[in-house]
């Protein structure tokens, strides 16, 4: 007599569950993977010290897990809607830091943004997530989310395949590592089971950083290169008018960005939670609490010398890739990149890692990124046959995807200043959206007359 095969186990750690220690570091270096290039390239563009951004990055993920008392499962890394705006005040060059005095003006300038958000965050959970649904439903989140993908996509191809912009030639070196590595990523993530389905990512970097070896793509002179143990860089802030002017209204623009993403984790959470049975996490409905702990990590950050930050759409991928949410593996996640940030060789040794590699794992990543904003307007049953809907969607993805490709430094200039596209994109689907809603606002209110009219 056969005996009955038990179901397999539901494979993942939700946000209150914590894996073993081991797998716990295991699993929070492959988070770090994944955050580092992002955030050392706005250290890099905008003149803050890489050691110094990296640290920023780990403390703050750290205080916005503490702030939301580890119910909203994020790290906080460095924001490329920021760029243009710090760079206007620091006049870096790519590579090049800048003076300390030009950094702590632009860090006054990062604090006052991230009281904006806080701000946001207490009307957000004063007036309720119904309100705010108003203002950000899923057809602006939802193309939100498809236009920040979909930028990122020329950022991993050109890297991946390590072009040159001034003779217009990639490396063949570089696409045999992208390649190896984003195929190898994609079949991690598909048939590994158990365990090793959690590092799907850890795994095709660590396969491509080995063929890269090889191929020459891999200096180790760099690892050892430097003091073993240097003390990161920090700064004070400097109030500064200019820096206030042009760094504090970007908060009101990643506004979007952030909900995006809250909402892309509460689908894939949720999920999981579903599939093991388990009761439905409320976190879609966080999003003040998200928007104070993203004005409290932008503060932290800029109060020790790092760039102005927010959650990261990477390290979201990365979760809703291998089904892990755990709040505390993103603790010890943070805690090792601000260790990192004190040992040179440790963090000169991911900084090996080709850009090539990096990056062919990325076209799966940001991928993902764009098809969570496909799945946020599928949950949310948006009716795509709708004029109102198609005009909305529609000219947020013209305008954050042209502005991006379009224009130089991926900002838009109009009225003499340069807007971020995607800030743009934001600003621009949610003035149409409420005055496409204005008709529905009037008929509310005369339905809401009515009752009471016909009962005199």
């Amino acid at each position: 007599m056969s005996q009955k095969r038990s179901p397999d186990p539901v494979i993942g750690y939700l946000p209150d569950e914590t894996p073993s220690i081991g797998k716990l570091i295991i699993f929070a270096f492959q988070q770090i993977l994944v955050m580092f290039p992002a955030t050392v390239t706005v250290a890099l563009l905008t003149g803050f010290h890489v050691n110094t951004t990296i640290f920023a990055s780990g403390l703050s993920t750290l205080c916005f897990l503490l702030v939301t008392r580890g119910r909203i499962p994020l790290y906080y890394g460095s924001s490329f809607s920021y760029i243009a705006a710090i760079s206007l005040i620091t006049g870096a060059a790519y590579g090049q830091v800048a003076p300390d005095a030009l950094i702590s003006e632009a860090q006054f300038g990062i604090i006052c943004s991230g009281v904006v958000s806080i701000v946001a965050g207490l009307i957000v959970s004063r007036f309720g997530m119904d309100k705010i649904e108003k203002v950000l439903p899923p057809t602006v989140t939802g193309s939100i989310a498809l236009v920040i993908g979909i930028s990122l996509a020329g950022t991993a191809m050109t890297s991946a395949g390590g072009f040159d912009a001034a003779t217009g030639t990639t490396s063949g070196k570089a696409w045999i590592a992208a390649l190896v590595t984003l195929l190898a990523t994609v079949i991690f993530s598909v048939y590994l089971k158990g365990f090793w389905a959690q590092l799907p990512i850890l795994l095709g970097i660590l396969v491509g950083y080995l063929v890269s070896i090889p191929l020459g793509l891999v200096d180790f002179g760099t690892i050892f290169a430097g003091p073993a143990f240097d003390v990161p860089h920090f700064t004070l802030p400097q109030p500064n008018a200019r820096a206030v002017l042009a760094i504090m209204p970007i908060a009101i623009a990643t506004i979007p960005e952030s909900t995006a993403h809250l909402f892309q984790l509460d689908i894939y959470v949720n999920d999981l939670a579903d599939k093991k049975g388990r009761r439905h996490f409320a976190i879609a409905d966080k999003l003040g609490l998200n928007l104070i702990g993203d004005g409290i990590g932008d503060m932290v950050s800029a109060l020790v010398g790092g760039p102005a930050g927010t959650n990261y759409g990477e390290n979201i991928s990365t979760m809703a890739i291998t089904k892990n949410f755990s709040v505390k593996m993103l603790g010890v996640a943070a805690i090792l990149s601000m260790l990192l940030s004190f040992f040179q060789p440790l963090s000169n040794a991911i900084s090996s890692v080709p850009s090539a590699v990096i990056n062919g794992a990325c076209i799966f990543l940001f991928g993902v990124i764009a098809a969570q904003g496909i799945a946020i307007m599928v949950n949310k049953k948006v009716d795509l046959f709708s004029a109102r809907n198609l005009s909305v969607i529609s000219i947020i993805l013209v305008v954050g995807l042209g502005g991006h490709y379009g224009f130089p430094d991926n900002a838009i200039p109009i009225f003499g200043a340069k807007i971020p596209a995607i800030a743009s994109a934001a600003i621009v689907g949610i003035l149409l959206n409420l005055l496409l809603s204005i008709g529905d606002f009037i008929k509310a209110r005369r339905q809401k007359a009515t009752p009471a009219s016909s009962k005199s």
